[in-house]
Parts: structure tokens; C-alpha cells; sequence
């Protein structure tokens, strides 16, 4: 069987306090395992990286390969830093022009948001069915309950129903045995 990992990367523009509990590191790698040391190739990475941390790692160290110069491109938008990364590494310089077309493209650049917004709106009435559905699925397990409790109380009105008909029975008979006494004096 062929197995392939999935990574799922997590950018963050302004990471949560626990990250700051490692001011030196940015890049944090993480994966699944179970509570009993059982090792089993799970099929899922996780990789975290709290960009406001980089960028103070950047500015006191600069670009040392091409993760920093990738993580520049996406996290730094300063002149100074721009001119040094495409100084350093010219390929991003193709990016820089291809962002600054689009972006003087105003049409492109309102269709591109227009085309996220569209996937939005799906996302959000996706994630609006699908909390309706729980709602619903909780409503006909209440349904189901109430039913449940229903259909026993109506048992047992029935046996309550046949009870008080022996008892009426009962009742007759006895007052006919005391009808016929009476008769017999």
C-alpha cells in the first residue's frame, strides 16, 4: 500500500502567545501519535509558522537560504527588505512584477476577490447546512426520545385501562352476588 503524508502549513501573521515561548524558533513541525507510544504512519503533518517571529529573527540575522528568502517574499512588504531579498535572490523578482501587474490590473485584482468571495459564500452556506443538519439530527433524537416516553406511558395507560376494566368487572359481579343475597332474605 502506498502511503502519502499530507502537510498542512500554518501561517501566522500574528501568532498566539505560546509561540512566544520560543523567541529563536519559527518553524514548528508536528504530528499525530497515540497516548500509548503505538508508532503509526498517520497521514498527516502539521507544520506552524508565526511570521511576526521570523521577521524579528530576520531583521537581526538577515537571509540565510532559501526558506528565509521564501518566508521574506511572503511575510515582508519593506523596500529595504524587498531590494535585499531580489539583491540576493533575483528569481523573486519575477514575483515582485507579477504581484505589481496584477495589482495595477484593477479588474483582475476584483475578479481574484471576487472568484474568494464567491468560494466564501459557499464555504459559509456549507458550514450554515451543515450546522442545520446537526441541529435537525439533535431535534429527531429528541423526537425520537419524546416518542419513545410517549408510546410508554400510553402502555401503560392501556394497562392502567384493562386494570380498571377487571376492577369494574370486578365491582359487577360482586354487587350482582349482593343483589342476589338481598333477594334470597
Amino acid at each position: 500500500m502506498i502511503s502519502r503524508k499530507y502537510t498542512r502549513s500554518y501561517f501566522y501573521e500574528h501568532s498566539p502567545a505560546e509561540f512566544h515561548r520560543f523567541p529563536d524558533q519559527f518553524i514548528h513541525r508536528s504530528s499525530q501519535k497515540t497516548d500509548t507510544g503505538l508508532e503509526i504512519n498517520l497521514l498527516q503533518e502539521y507544520v506552524f509558522i508565526p511570521l511576526d517571529i521570523f521577521r524579528g529573527i530576520l531583521h537581526n540575522g538577515g537571509i540565510k537560504n532559501k526558506l528565509d528568502a521564501w518566508l521574506t517574499f511572503l511575510s515582508v512588504d519593506e523596500p529595504e527588505m524587498i531590494v535585499r531579498l531580489i539583491t540576493e535572490y533575483p528569481q523573486f523578482k519575477v514575483y515582485y512584477e507579477e504581484i505589481y501587474q496584477l495589482c495595477r490590473d484593477t479588474e483582475k485584482v476584483m475578479e481574484m476577490f471576487s472568484k474568494e468571495l464567491q468560494e466564501l459564500d459557499r464555504n459559509t452556506v456549507q458550514y450554515m447546512i451543515d450546522e442545520m443538519q446537526e441541529v435537525i439530527d439533535a431535534q429527531k433524537e429528541d423526537l425520537s426520545k419524546q416518542k419513545e416516553v410517549i408510546d410508554a406511558q400510553k402502555e401503560l395507560l392501556k394497562q392502567n385501562e384493562s386494570a380498571l376494566a377487571d376492577k369494574e368487572k370486578e365491582i359487577a359481579e360482586l354487587k350482582a352476588q349482593l343483589a342476589g343475597k338481598d333477594g334470597n332474605k
